[in-house]
């Protein structure tokens, strides 16, 4: 018996009724696709603070002060790779919360050469344990928390921590898709989710 044949008609009307679909929702799709980034619960007592590098605008290193201010911990280890002018991050980062109003003693540099989330989470995981560190507050921009919550999980199986969320002040996370900034650094973000298992 003869398969039945599909009408090419019948195939475009479905093409055309999924991209008439797809435009009339768009933005709640790309709005849930900016939020499924972000991972971040509300912060809890910890002995300390991580602040993962690359948040050049500051959004990261603002926070973590604002949660030793609100004593949420005592301190807070700032990851410094070498990657500004061939000094640690830390170097600028920590001097940029000072001028605005959080004491330098309340930040540590943690001076490494990774270039990648997942050695940074190596190298931060070692130098919290040395500290004697039990659970930490992970602070890292909202749309990068989910792919460094997955990658602390495995690097660092033992230290608890809660990552909490930093938002970006150049496009808010879920309406990233609206500025180009937004736009270019969600979807390189989710080139990096898509490719953290094979660690590129």
């Amino acid at each position: 018996m003869q398969a039945p044949r599909i009408r090419p008609w019948l195939v475009l009307l479905l093409c055309l009724i999924l991209i008439a679909g797809a435009w009339c929702w768009r933005e709640p799709l790309l709005e849930r696709a900016g939020a499924y980034l972000d991972v971040g619960q509300p912060p809890q007592k910890a002995d300390a603070i991580l602040v993962l590098a690359g948040g050049g605008s500051g959004e990261r290193i603002l926070k973590a002060g604002e949660l030793v201010r609100q004593g949420y911990a005592p301190v807070a280890f700032v990851s410094g790779p070498k990657t500004f002018y061939d000094m640690p991050e830390c170097v600028a980062s920590i001097p940029y919360a000072e001028l605005h109003g959080y004491p330098a003693a309340a930040f540590r540099c943690i001076e490494h050469a990774e270039l990648s989330t997942a050695t940074e989470a190596e190298a931060c995981c070692a130098a919290l344990r040395r500290a004697g560190v039990r659970k930490f507050l992970l602070v890292t921009t909202a749309f990068h928390t989910r792919r460094a919550t997955q990658l602390y999980r495995k690097f660092c199986p033992q230290l608890e921590f809660v990552t909490v969320s930093a938002e970006s002040p150049l496009f808010v996370n879920r309406y990233w898709f609206r500025v180009r900034e937004g736009r270019k650094t969600i979807l390189e973000e989710y080139l990096k989710l898509l490719s953290t298992p094979f660690r590129l």
